[in-house]
């Protein structure tokens, strides 16, 4: 019986918390997994950036990335190791390189999501071009803005078709507020899209593989704060109900790593911004909810790792397409949506996978998470974000809030040790 060892890249940018975390788990975890005549180890190491060989040899099995939507030379090293290496990574490079909002509220329309309604507008100002003169002259149509917006229907949001980090959002009341925010919008490609009323519930979730986390997240606080220690705000059928609208989404596009947001208003749940391929990923902001991530992401790169999952170059929305042409109820079709991703995510197969191998995990992360190096991990993030007055009492609250982790993590434990792996509420 051969020993091979599989090494897991981890190809990051301003990342600091996380990777400290999942490294030293997964050095504790000490696998030695079986899988046909061979015993598996799993080693990680942090990929570097230098020139490459398109024909060099890959190392990695699974690369874990966080640069590929704004590094250019990261995502083209790692097209061409999956092209000529069979690398699996997290997430697709094609797919977060051209699936932005746009294409992402098209595509979940036509499955009949409840996207609010969206416009897209032509940008106010234009990079100069050859061309571009001839083509506006013959092409471009007066437009008068203000119809646009009374055809949507106010309180409204304008907002870039491919942004992200709330950078370039407004939200607008009226027509003058429409107009003053367009002439200031640039050369942004700007969506216009109706605000959900009287909203009474906003949920963010993070999808790792076929495992999510719902979290009631509060829009209007300050950023350390949005994501809210809650417990028991969705029903069993509205948790269902969105978990399964993550995983629809995240096969459909190909991900194995985004967040999905999504508003609840007289009982329906709005799906809003759901193209987040390199979601927030930092103790600073998920504090409470953030051991879940560096677990959830740990089970799922092991399984790649291990089983040799195959890296699916291309999409394949047929099965969506095909069930969103069935005259049956939305929730029906859902459910069929959810099937074909749990399939894509080979749940049950991983969900047998993590029994076998990965009993432990749980009991070393909360011991972990108890350790002085998880700590060091929590105030060296807090060091890069906060002013120095501000390090040590931000330190000691995220501190604070894995602990309280800690505590229900242990009486979860407690009460039952299987793990809740397509998804947990709080």
């Amino acid at each position: 019986m051969a020993q091979i060892t599989r090494l897991i890249g981890l190809s990051l940018g301003a990342d600091l918390c996380w990777p400290i975390c999942y490294e030293e788990i997964l050095a504790r975890l000490n696998l030695r997994i079986p899988t046909g005549s061979d015993t598996v180890r799993l080693e990680t190491e942090r990929v570097t950036i230098e020139p490459f060989d398109l024909e060099q040899p890959c190392r990695y099995a699974v690369v874990l990335d966080r640069v590929t939507h704004w590094y250019h030379t990261s995502r083209e090293w790692i097209k061409k190791a999956i092209l000529l290496n069979d690398l699996y990574v997290l997430n697709n490079p094609w797919a977060i390189q051209s699936m932005e909002k746009q294409t992402t509220y098209a595509a979940m329309m036509r499955l009949g999501m409840p996207i609010p309604k969206t416009w897209m507008v032509p940008p106010k100002e234009y990079e100069p071009s050859t061309d571009l003169q001839p083509t506006l002259d013959r092409y471009a149509r007066i437009f008068d803005l203000r119809k646009v917006g009374e055809a949507i229907g106010y309180p409204l949001f304008m907002k870039p078709y491919d942004g992200g980090a709330w950078v370039g959002v407004s939200r607008i009341e009226n027509g003058d507020q429409l107009v003053a925010a367009y002439e200031a919008s640039g050369k942004r490609l700007m969506h216009l899209q109706k605000a959900v009323d009287g909203w009474d519930l906003f949920v963010r979730a993070l999808g790792v593989g076929p495992q999510v986390r719902l979290m009631r997240y509060n829009p209007d606080a300050p950023l350390h704060a949005r994501y809210e220690v809650a417990f028991d705000f969705l029903t069993a059928e509205e948790a269902h109900l969105l978990g399964e609208t993550v995983l629809t989404i995240n096969a459909f596009f190909g991900w194995d790593f985004n967040s999905c947001e999504a508003l609840r208003s007289e009982g329906t749940f709005h799906p809003i911004d759901f193209a987040n391929a390199c979601p927030d990923s930092q103790v600073t902001s998920l504090h409470f909810h953030f051991p879940w991530l560096v677990k959830a992401v740990l089970r799922w790169s092991i399984f790649c790792a291990v089983t040799r999952r195959p890296m699916r170059m291309t999409l394949n929305w047929k099965p969506f397409l095909d069930i969103a042409g069935e005259d049956i109820p939305y929730r029906e079709r859902l459910r069929k949506y959810a099937a074909v991703a749990r399939a894509h995510f080979e749940t049950d197969r991983f969900e047998e996978f993590c029994t076998k191998h990965l009993g432990h995990l749980d009991e070393v992360a909360l011991e972990f998470f108890g350790t002085d190096q998880a700590r060091d991990a929590v105030r060296l993030k807090v060091q890069a974000l906060f002013p120095a007055h501000e390090v040590d009492s931000f330190t000691d609250h995220f501190w604070g809030l894995i602990q309280f982790w800690r505590s229900t993590e242990a009486d979860r434990l407690g009460r039952s040790g299987t793990p809740k792996t397509l998804q947990e509420t709080t």
